[in-house]
């Protein structure tokens, strides 16, 4: 027997006491009531704030240096390709970045560089080399985004094979809602990055969106914490795998994936799209980073 919401418009809802009769407006849970659907999700944990600008640097290096060991972990790196960078709360002008060529399942606070608007390293490990591409592309986007704390950018095998298509992602799982309409596509490649108006370009076309799709390239996150930027790079490396394997299944079959409807998509990225589900998102994998490495990615 349907319910009653679905064969009488007029007692679903709005009754007497509103909580009589299932409600027609709130059909995620079949037979739940508009109001008791209404459910307040709890707050999620702030990031810490620091009174000490310096305090909150080292503290920040080392949650840069567990997100390469997570990035290490999932196996987005591709020889010493990619990069994940860090403004610096004192000096914000210059950011953070892992020197070029150590590996990033090795990489410890004491090993990050810092780069000033011009490239030069000013400060960091003993290994000073810095991967002009990261400069030319995350240079460009901190310049542009003071909102952006963290950019990370890796050739991660399902990003950069989905990034091939020269499309943009379809809502077709509720994790891939996270990036409705926050979901850029740089519709050109010109080789490594290694000039200025590259990086600038790929900055326009991010725009205030917090992914963008490089054209054969791969994928870019950013975030105005490096927890969020880091999950949002795990999340959409799964969404595009999750698109390459759904598309190959339902070609095969002479059918198309079922897409999310616009309203459905927009109303699930209010809960899971926002910078801090973004950032409560990736504590499980900083937890477990912690836990495996111990304290030597702190050094």
């Amino acid at each position: 027997m349907a319910p009653p919401s679905a064969i009488s418009p007029e007692r679903a809802g709005n009754h007497q006491n509103g909580d009589q009769f299932p409600s027609a407006r709130a059909p995620h849970e079949p037979g739940i009531s508009e109001s008791k659907a209404k459910v307040q999700m709890p707050k999620f944990p702030q990031p810490p704030t620091f009174a000490d600008k310096y305090a909150e640097r080292e503290y920040l290096k080392g949650r840069l240096a567990a997100a390469f060991r997570i990035f290490g972990k999932y196996g987005y790196d591709e020889g010493v390709a990619g990069h994940i960078t860090l403004r610096d709360p004192v000096r914000p002008a210059t950011f953070w970045v892992n020197p070029f060529g150590v590996a990033f399942s090795l990489i410890k606070k004491s090993d990050l560089i810092q780069v000033d608007h011009d490239g030069n390293v000013i400060d960091g490990g003993e290994v000073r080399l810095l991967n002009s591409a990261a400069f030319m592309i995350h240079g460009a986007i901190h310049r542009n985004r003071p909102d952006v704390l963290c950019a990370a950018h890796s050739h991660s095998i399902y990003g950069r094979s989905f990034c091939s298509l020269g499309r943009n992602l379809d809502m077709i799982t509720q994790d891939s809602c996270s990036f409705y309409d926050d979901l850029a596509l740089y519709e050109s490649f010109n080789g490594i990055v290694l000039a200025e108006k590259e990086g600038n370009d790929i900055a326009a076309c991010l725009g205030n969106k917090k992914a963008a799709l490089l054209q054969n390239h791969g994928l870019l996150t950013v975030g105005g914490t490096i927890e969020a930027a880091v999950f949002w790079f795990i999340s959409l490396e799964k969404c595009c795998q999750a698109q390459l394997l759904a598309d190959a299944a339902a070609g095969g079959r002479g059918h198309e994936t079922v897409k999310i409807h616009d309203d459905d998509a927009a109303f699930t990225y209010k809960t899971i799209g926002s910078p801090m589900a973004g950032f409560f998102s990736a504590k499980p994998q900083f937890d477990i980073i912690e836990r495996e490495c111990g304290p030597d990615y702190l050094q």
